[in-house]
């Protein structure tokens, strides 16, 4: 497919669905919005369990089914010390994948001991950002506004990643694992994110010391977006297929869209419930 046929779909797509995604994120009850992010991380971890090697419908039915009881009971810790570790475990889960990325050929062979390891991890990777975004959409004053810019951000990294490794990209951020990345595409994506992170964060009233605060919080939260695209590339790498499904013409499908908001999520909203913010 040519370049310019999927950046029309892709445009399409965002087009279509973006304005929904928006609506339900500032009008939608918290358990209305809780049941939409949850229903994206169960096709989430349904196209992981595949990209990890497992084919078998019964047995994903019966994932999908453990992850939904696992939310239900999370959702009654959600403004509990106990729901804050487990978002902090998202974090740390996170952090331990750098070493996967630093070694691309760790569990690439094709067996069931790394089939399983990778469908473990899947567990802190989804699990802590429905959480976390929970958490923040039920955050009180204004909270669903925090929760479109947490959203808003991974979109605006991605967004100017794309344009800008498409017109000035020409050093590779990691070829072994994702060859289209450039690193001018991480410096474009991470540049637009604090703009939109900028006009949020003035939008909601933070001025000085504040507003830089909420910059360097949108940094490492878009450091780990990238941490996360990497680490589904690679899933993905592995499997050999390009993308993780067809749910979304020219975006490939659901865990496509969510990766950078998995590892994003869990960063963001800790540190803004620690700073205070």
């Amino acid at each position: 497919m040519q370049a310019s046929e999927v950046l029309r779909q892709r445009t399409l797509t965002a087009v279509l669905l973006a304005p929904a995604a928006i609506l339900l994120i500032l009008l939608a009850p918290t358990w209305l919005f809780a049941l939409a992010i949850a229903g994206a991380v169960l096709a989430g971890l349904w196209e992981w369990s595949r990209l990890a090697g497992f084919r078998n419908h019964a047995w994903r039915s019966l994932l999908l089914a453990l992850m939904a009881a696992l939310c239900l009971g999370l959702w009654f810790w959600r403004g509990t010390p106990a729901g804050r570790v487990v978002i902090a475990l998202g974090v740390i889960a996170w952090l331990l994948a750098l070493l996967w990325l630093r070694d691309p050929t760790r569990y690439a062979a094709p067996s069931g001991a790394h089939a399983w390891t990778k469908l473990a991890f899947a567990l802190p990777a989804l699990l802590p950002a429905w959480l976390a975004l929970v958490v923040l959409h039920d955050g009180g004053m204004r909270a669903h506004v925090w929760t479109l810019l947490a959203l808003m951000l991974v979109w605006a990294a991605d967004t100017g990643a794309y344009f800008a490794g498409t017109r000035y990209g020409r050093h590779k951020l990691a070829p072994l694992i994702s060859p289209g990345k450039t690193r001018e595409g991480v410096a474009g994506g991470a540049l637009l994110a604090l703009v939109v992170a900028a006009v949020f964060g003035y939008a909601l009233g933070l001025r000085s010391a504040d507003l830089l605060l909420l910059l360097g919080v949108v940094a490492v939260s878009t450091a780990f977006s990238i941490i996360g695209d990497l680490s589904e590339s690679l899933l993905k790498r592995q499997a050999a297929v390009k993308d993780s499904g067809r749910m979304f013409p020219g975006h490939g499908g659901l865990l496509d869209r969510i990766d950078g908001v998995l590892a994003a999520a869990p960063v963001f909203v800790l540190l803004k419930l620690w700073l205070g913010l």
